[in-house]
């Protein structure tokens, strides 16, 4: 189904009723959990103040994640948006896309329409894309030289009962990291694979890589310093079968032990939160020091959503 079909989003809903945003009726209610706050009080539909904007940008740096419930955007109010919190750009599989051959809508190019819809609208298991799949954990974008620095999800569909979204704290990652394996990383990059997404579908125009040298993709420090909190993050990225991801310098057998208790300790439940969704959320995420995952979606149920991510930076060493 052509993205411009949802442009119009849920604005068409909007209550009639609408207030003014202030600094006095923002709402920041953290999750309770390791990850994520609510924000409550603002319309992201209507204009957002300077004092508003940074209460926001504060609140993103402090909790890493930040759900604002009951939003009527447009694709245009959408981007002014996620303006609040960085600079929207085209994302890493679009441009994939694109080099390929593969049609593409260039109305909103920094939106994406993120589906489990077939050409016909109906929802399926696989559309080439994500899908229904489960998109197992990763930070988006970590096959680029520059990976965004957050990125943000605004639901027009949702499914009643599947595709929740779980969000972890890489900064607590790291921080509770047993000493034999801060010192086993420290210093080190790893591999960061570009030839299939989050779901595992191979990307168009790329074949699955069988050798180190295969892999297409940068190699990014496993340690590095969040650029405006100067806060240390554990920066893991994404992971599929070897030699998808391996750590420079060592060799596959003590590379794919480290990775494996990497994995394992950064994916604990108590370091996590799951969102899950309603029409009209919109959720956006700091991808420097916070890794996602969705669960499978149901494919008799239609989920649809728009998707941005942000200008971020070459990932600095710890």
């Amino acid at each position: 189904m052509p993205d411009a079909d949802f442009f119009g989003g849920l604005a068409h809903a909007h209550p009639a009723a609408v207030s003014l945003n202030t600094a006095s009726r923002v709402d920041i209610v953290p999750t309770g959990r390791a990850v994520g706050a609510e924000i409550r009080g603002v319309d992201l539909a209507q204009p957002i103040p300077a004092d508003v904007a940074a209460t926001l940008r504060s609140a993103w740096l402090d909790h890493l994640v930040l759900l604002f419930r009951d939003q009527y955007l447009d694709a245009r109010h959408y981007l002014n948006a996620a303006r609040i919190f960085g600079d929207p750009v085209e994302g890493g599989a679009r441009r994939y896309m694109k080099a390929a051959g593969v049609p593409v809508e260039d109305r909103f190019p920094e939106v994406t329409i993120l589906s489990n819809l077939d050409e016909s609208g109906r929802p399926v298991r696989d559309n080439g894309g994500l899908g229904s799949y489960e998109v197992v954990w990763h930070s988006d974008n970590s096959y680029v030289e520059a990976p965004p620095a957050g990125s943000c999800l605004y639901s027009l569909e949702v499914p009643t009962h599947s595709g929740n979204t779980s969000f972890n704290n890489q900064y607590l990652a790291y921080e509770t990291l047993p000493d034999d394996l801060k010192q086993a990383i420290a210093g080190k990059r790893s591999k960061q694979d570009a030839s299939r997404n989050s779901a595992g579908v191979l990307r168009p125009g790329l074949k699955v890589p069988e050798r180190p040298e295969e892999v297409p993709g940068p190699m990014h420090p496993l340690l590095r310093v969040h650029p405006d909190t100067g806060r240390t993050t554990l920066y893991l990225g994404r992971r599929r079968v070897y030699p998808s991801q391996f750590i420079e310098g060592l060799d596959e057998t003590e590379s794919e032990a480290v990775l494996a208790r990497l994995w394992a300790h950064a994916t604990r439940p108590e370091l996590s939160w799951t969102h899950v969704w309603k029409p009209g959320d919109f959720l956006v995420w700091d991808n420097r020091c916070a890794m996602h995952y969705r669960e499978e979606v149901d494919d008799t149920q239609r989920r649809v959503m728009f998707r941005t991510q942000f200008a971020g930076q070459v990932p600095v060493a710890a």
